[in-house]
């Protein structure tokens, strides 16, 4: 086995996956390489390769990165924690969600096809497992701590229908325009939140 010191530069690190992520949304799961991501990420080539160990090492950490770049904002949760309790407060926070996720379309293109990698490499199936239901755990408790309307089915359906019109508004935005997928939200606020 030869040996590979890892770097720790977290800066670089980052700009690294950052790159995965734009390869992965380009390219496809078949097209993230060390090479592809030096040449994303403007570094001399064999760099990738000196922070991840191999290439399943790369698609996990992507799918980490990811989420740490979609994070809520301290507003966003403020709006959550001290905002009014009601219907319209919950539909705002939906729509900043899809809006937050149209703004790093490619990240969320790149976890798609993350997903579908998943299905064949246990190990990042079982990162994303963890971290997705970590999320939805987040968001679940997050709102009933809020005291915003609705229960947790409420906010796991609205999870789920949220996900596929996002899915629809990057894959196929003709299908779907924003306006549609606005009213869209708020009639699945209006009928899931009691």
């Amino acid at each position: 086995m030869e040996w590979c010191q890892v770097r720790t530069n977290p800066e670089r690190r980052g700009a690294l996956l950052d790159a995965a992520i734009e390869v992965l949304a380009a390219e496809g799961a078949r097209g993230l390489t060390f090479r592809a991501v030096d040449k994303y990420a403007s570094v001399p080539a064999g760099t990738a390769s000196n922070y991840f160990a191999n290439r399943d090492e790369l698609l996990t950490r992507a799918g980490e990165r990811f989420y740490e770049r979609v994070q809520p904002s301290a507003e966003t949760m403020a709006k959550v924690t001290d905002g009014p309790k009601d219907r319209a407060t919950v539909t705002e926070l939906m729509y900043e969600i899809i809006d937050r996720l149209e703004t790093f379309r490619t990240g969320y293109l790149a976890l798609l096809e993350l997903r579908l990698e998943a299905t064949r490499r246990p190990e990042l199936r079982a990162v994303l497992t963890e971290r997705v239901r970590a999320d939805v755990e987040f968001n679940v408790r997050t709102h009933l701590d809020a005291g915003m309307p609705g229960d947790e089915t409420s906010v796991r359906l609205l999870y789920l229908a949220l996900n596929w019109l996002i899915v629809e508004r990057l894959t196929l935005p003709g299908v779907m325009g924003e306006e549609q997928s606005r009213e869209l939200v708020a009639a699945a606020v209006n009928r899931l939140i009691e």
